[in-house]
């Protein structure tokens, strides 16, 4: 499931990828690190659409729980690697009952 990880890049070091314009992480799902990325519009859309001078990074980080959970929602729904979340993955969540 998971591709292996270069010593340049630990499994906790999120990166904001230029030339695709996101924010590339992983995410640990049992024994695997699973890699996933969410574009810098989603981030910005999701979190901080006020704002014209937000950084990528910086809203990931801010956010991180959540995104993770969205990963693992869409690995335990079928999704392979890499889990590219969209704005719909990242939507407010109805409170549990």
């Amino acid at each position: 499931m998971a591709g292996p990880l270069t010593h340049a890049m630990q499994p906790d070091e999120a990166f904001f990828h230029q030339p695709s314009g996101a924010v590339r992480f992983w995410v640990v799902i049992g024994d695997a690190q699973v890699g996933a990325s969410v574009a810098m519009q989603t981030l910005h859309y999701r979190y901080q659409p006020q704002r014209s001078d937000d950084d990528a990074l910086e809203t990931y980080r801010a956010h991180v729980d959540e995104i993770h959970a969205a990963v693992r929602r869409r690995v335990a729904g079928g999704s392979i690697e890499p889990v590219m979340l969209r704005e719909p993955d990242l939507a407010p969540r109805p409170p549990a009952r």
